[in-house]
C-alpha cells in the first residue's frame, strides 16, 4: 500500500472513533475529528501531513506491488 493509502485509511479510523468516543464518552471528541478534517484539507493544497512524515519515517513507500 501507498503512503495516500494508509493516511486515507488512518484518517477515516480516527475520524470513526472520535465520533464513537463522543458519543459514549464526551462530546469534545468532536475537536479531534475536526483536527482531523482541517489536516486532511490543508494537505489537499500543500501535499503534505504529519501523519505521512511519520508513516515515511516508518518505512511505508510510494510504490504499489505492482511498480516493485
Amino acid at each position: 500500500m501507498t503512503v495516500e493509502r494508509y493516511l486515507r485509511g488512518i484518517a477515516g479510523f480516527f475520524v470513526l472513533l472520535s465520533i464513537l468516543l463522543a458519543h459514549y464518552h464526551s462530546p469534545y471528541w468532536l475537536f479531534f475529528t475536526a483536527f482531523v478534517g482541517l489536516n486532511l484539507l490543508q494537505s489537499a493544497f500543500s501535499n503534505w501531513c504529519p501523519m505521512m512524515t511519520i508513516l515515511r519515517k516508518l518505512g511505508v513507500g510510494n510504490q504499489t506491488c505492482a511498480e516493485r
